[in-house]
């Protein structure tokens, strides 16, 4: 799994964003990267999440879990077919 983060400015200075990278990070790191789901993720910062505590931003970030979970499920099952892989030449 890839995770690419977006942090807009939304008028919050650099050590804000810079704050909030550091927390999606480490998140990440936590609970997305050990699931080992075959998704790149981005996550996009919207202006509220500058003001949300690390458990509320947690609890974000397991609510996608349960989504993504939800999909690989979904893409596992008889109705669909495998994804393509790409070819070496």
């Amino acid at each position: 799994m890839r995770v690419g983060l977006i942090v807009p400015r939304h008028r919050q200075s650099a050590v804000a964003r810079n704050r909030l990278k550091r927390r999606l990070r480490e998140l990440t790191r936590l609970r997305l990267l050990p699931s080992g789901l075959p998704f790149d993720v981005v996550l996009r910062a919207r202006p509220e999440t500058y003001a949300a505590a690390f458990d509320q931003l947690g609890t974000e970030i397991d609510r996608v879990l349960t989504q993504l979970e939800r999909w690989a499920s979904a893409t596992a099952s008889p109705d669909f077919p495998p994804p393509a892989t790409p070819s070496s030449s």
